[in-house]
């Protein structure tokens, strides 16, 4: 009797302490899928590094999607929760009359994030020089050929009559080919624009962030079906990402350097530190996480200039601001 007593007790003690210590791991897991690895989602990575998604109770499982497409596919079919994609794709979606709407919740970046670099240095640089170049240009549709091309526009450059243009190459190749081959001008991110500047295959000479102005260029977006079915881990999510937005514009290149360099582990801290202190110093990280409308027509003005714009969606109809305005409203809570 005492010996079927003292199991049952301690079947009953072991019982206690694993639902304890189960209630304080109690986590949500979201599985993330980001369009490519850059730099230009410091603030992503920070708020991966510096705990602010444990600290919602959110385990982030990131992975990389390597494009629009192949994001947008994966968050569709269930293979990922949230995507941080360019905005553009949600509007792609709609227009393909999907049963369930990608919606955007939260900005990440507000302006585009690539360098014009070119093969020879150019100290007196103007857009004019680049008609009747070879100029190396990214995917048809994606938010970097179309800010560049609307950008070139702004110049009296017309990107198909005025330059020999080349878009077939895949985004992951693109710097490699310019590398190469014969072309004279190619849009670049960071930190791949600072790294060719420090070993001479390339010279910064303009940056599209600045010419183009507030657009949301990558936000984060999930299904409007889970978005109504689980509302609450969308607004933790969301007040993560707003925690490293503040983090990272309080603290300097160096810092945050510091936290996202296993994210890098193939480029220099210097690089990193100076191409972060260059997307900083021109506004593209966001300050907070809300997508205003002004940012969403300026988006489709890009798209509709560029011929891509499949149909004129209101903002309303893909753009959700009430968890992030409300999340900027607890703050100080």
């Amino acid at each position: 009797m005492k010996k079927r007593f003292g199991i049952a007790l301690l079947g009953c003690l072991l019982l206690i302490f694993t639902t304890a210590c189960g209630a304080g791991n109690d986590k949500t897991t979201l599985q993330l899928a980001e369009v490519t690895r850059s730099l230009f989602y410091a603030p992503q990575y920070v708020a991966i590094e510096k705990g602010f998604f444990e600290d919602e109770g959110i385990d982030i499982e990131l992975q990389t999607t390597w494009g629009g497409d192949k994001t947008m596919t994966a968050l569709l079919s269930g293979g990922a929760d949230v995507a941080l994609v360019g905005s553009e794709t949600s509007i792609y979606v709609h227009a393909q009359d999907s049963k369930d709407k990608a919606i955007n919740f939260a900005q990440l970046t507000q302006t585009d994030g690539t360098f014009l670099v070119a093969k020879e240095p150019k100290p007196d640089f103007t857009w004019d020089d680049i008609k009747g170049s070879k100029f190396l240009g990214q995917r048809v549709g994606g938010m970097p050929q179309m800010v560049g091309e609307y950008v070139l526009k702004q110049h009296d450059i017309d990107p198909h009559g005025d330059l020999n243009l080349l878009q077939n190459i895949d985004f992951a190749n693109i710097p490699g080919a310019f590398s190469s081959g014969d072309a004279e001008y190619v849009q670049l991110f960071e930190p791949t624009a600072s790294t060719f500047e420090q070993e001479g295959e390339g010279h910064i000479i303009a940056s599209f962030g600045e010419e183009s102005g507030s657009v949301p260029y990558t936000t984060f977006m999930t299904k409007e079906s889970f978005l109504n079915e689980d509302e609450e881990t969308v607004k933790r999510f969301t007040k993560a990402i707003h925690e490293a937005q503040r983090w990272v514009e309080a603290h300097s290149a160096k810092e945050i350097a510091d936290v996202i360099q296993p994210y890098f582990e193939d480029t220099e801290k210097e690089i990193l530190a100076s191409s972060i202190d260059r997307y900083k110093n021109q506004g593209s990280f966001a300050s907070d996480p809300v997508l205003d409308k002004d940012g969403w027509n300026n988006l489709k003005a890009i798209m509709d200039e560029a011929g891509e714009l499949p149909e004129d969606v209101p903002y309303e109809d893909l753009v959700n601001t009430t968890i992030a305005e409300e999340v900027i409203g607890n703050e100080g809570g």
